[in-house]
C-alpha cells in the first residue's frame, strides 16, 4: 500500500515538472533589441542625395537661430521702386473744315444713284413712255423712300414737262430730273445749325433719337463740326441709361478738346443736362451739346423724360436747336419714330445717318414732308469727319450724276 502511494506521488511530481517546462518554454520570447542611442541634436542633418547629381554637402557649420540676426523692425527694408512712365496725353485732333465737306464725300453718296438717279434716267430715256413705264418710275421713287404723296407730285410734273419738251436727250432728261428733285427737297429752307443765341452764349443744342441710330456718335461728330468752325464745345452725357454712352461721348470730346459733363449710371438725365449748361456758362463755351436717351419702351415714359430734360435746361436759357437723329436705312419705320419724337419735343432739324451706299436717298424728301423741318446734317460713313452739312444741290448732283 505504501508502495502504491509513493508511486502516485512520484508521478504527480514528474507531471508537474514537465508541465512547468512546457509553460516556461511558451512564455520565453526573445526580447526586442535595445533602442539606438539618440542622435546628437547639434549635428547638422545629412544633405539629401539623389543619384549622382546630389550636391556636395556644405562643410561650414550651420548657424543656430541664436546666431542669426533678425530685423528688429526699427528700419523698414528699402524696396526699390521702378519709375512709372507717364504716357503722354493724346494730341488734340484738328477736324476737317466743314465747307464743301459734302462735295468731298460725293463718291460715297453717289452709290445711292443706282436705284434712284440712274434708275429714273434709264426709264425716262425709253422711246415710248407708256403707262407701264410711268408705273415703274413711281415704283422706283417709292423704293427709294420718297413717300407716296411726293412721288405722285413728282411723276405728274415729270409727265407734263416731258410731254411739253418733246425731245428727250440724256442731257435734257438729267437737267429735268435735277430740277424736279430740287423742288421736292427744297432749296429755300434754312439748314444752318443754330448755335449762336441772340442774347448770351452758350448756344444749347439737344440731340434726340432712338438708340441704335448712331445718336451718341452723331453728337460726337457734331462736336467736331463745331470745333472745325472755330467753336468751343461742352458735351452733356444725359443718356444715363446706357452704360457705354457716357464713355463713348467723352472719348469723342477728348479727341477735339471738348469738356464732357457726366453723372452716375442710371442717374437723373435732367440733372446732367442742367450741370452741362451750368458748366458751359462758367467756362464761357460757345455751344453745349446734350445727348439724351432714346428708349422707346413706352411713349409716356419718353415724353416725361425728354420733357423734363427740356424744362430743366430752359431754366438756364431756351434751347436753340433740337436735332432728331434718324437712320436713313430704316425708311418708313424711321418716319414712325420721327412722329413720336415730334410729339414729345419741338424738332427743329434732322440728322440722317448711314446715307452712304444706300438706295434710300428719298428719305430726305419724306422726312422733311412729314415733320415740316429741314434736314440739316447727313452722315456718309464711319469716319470721324463723315458728318456733313446738308446741301441740296450737292445731294441731287450726286444722285443724278454728271
Amino acid at each position: 500500500m505504501e508502495t502504491i502511494i509513493l508511486a502516485v506521488v512520484i508521478a504527480v511530481v514528474v507531471l508537474g515538472a514537465l508541465g512547468g517546462l512546457i509553460v516556461g518554454s511558451r512564455r520565453r520570447k526573445p526580447l526586442p533589441p535595445p533602442p539606438p542611442s539618440p542622435p546628437d541634436i547639434t549635428a547638422p542633418p545629412a544633405e539629401p542625395r539623389v543619384g549622382e547629381e546630389a550636391e556636395t554637402p556644405r562643410e561650414e557649420p550651420r548657424r543656430t537661430i541664436e546666431e542669426v540676426d533678425l530685423p528688429d523692425g526699427s528700419a523698414p527694408v528699402a524696396v526699390e521702386e521702378l519709375p512709372v512712365e507717364e504716357l503722354p496725353a493724346p494730341p488734340i485732333e484738328v477736324p476737317e473744315p466743314t465747307a464743301g465737306r459734302l462735295v468731298r464725300l460725293r463718291a460715297r453718296l453717289s452709290r445711292s444713284q443706282n436705284a434712284l438717279g440712274k434708275g429714273l434716267l434709264t426709264l425716262l430715256s425709253r422711246e415710248h413712255l407708256d403707262e407701264d413705264t410711268w408705273e415703274e418710275v413711281e415704283d422706283t421713287l417709292l423704293t427709294a423712300d420718297v413717300g407716296v404723296q411726293p412721288t405722285q407730285e413728282l411723276v405728274e410734273r415729270l409727265r407734263e414737262r416731258v410731254r411739253v419738251l418733246g425731245t428727250r436727250t440724256p442731257v435734257e432728261l438729267r437737267g429735268l430730273l435735277r430740277e424736279e428733285l430740287l423742288t421736292l427737297i427744297g432749296t429755300d429752307m434754312d439748314r444752318t445749325v443754330k448755335t449762336e443765341p441772340v442774347t448770351s452764349k452758350p448756344g444749347i443744342v439737344m440731340v434726340v433719337g432712338v438708340n441704335g441710330t448712331g445718336k451718341t456718335t452723331t453728337t460726337g461728330k457734331l462736336a467736331r463740326v463745331l470745333v472745325a468752325d472755330g467753336r468751343s464745345v461742352v458735351l452733356g452725357a444725359a443718356d444715363t441709361f446706357r452704360a457705354a454712352a457716357a464713355d463713348q461721348l467723352q472719348t469723342w470730346g477728348e479727341r477735339v478738346g471738348a469738356h464732357t459733363v457726366r453723372g452716375p449710371e442710371a442717374g437723373d438725365p435732367a440733372s446732367v443736362a442742367f450741370d452741362a449748361v451750368k458748366e458751359g456758362k462758367e467756362m464761357g463755351a460757345d455751344v453745349v451739346l446734350i445727348d439724351t436717351a432714346g428708349r422707346l419702351h413706352t411713349k409716356t415714359g419718353l415724353m416725361d423724360e425728354l420733357g423734363k430734360v427740356k424744362r430743366v435746361v430752359e431754366k438756364h436759357a431756351p434751347l436753340d436747336e433740337v436735332l432728331l437723329v434718324l437712320d436713313a436705312t430704316t425708311g418708313q419705320n424711321g418716319l414712325i419714330q420721327a412722329r413720336v419724337f415730334a410729339e414729345v419735343v419741338d424738332i427743329t432739324g434732322i440728322v440722317l445717318t448711314k446715307l452712304d451706299g444706300t438706295a434710300k436717298g428719298g428719305i430726305v424728301v419724306a422726312v422733311q414732308r412729314e415733320l415740316g423741318v429741314p434736314v440739316k446734317l447727313v452722315g456718309l460713313g464711319e469716319g470721324p469727319d463723315d458728318l456733313a452739312p446738308f446741301e441740296p444741290e450737292a445731294f441731287v448732283d450726286a444722285l443724278v450724276g454728271d
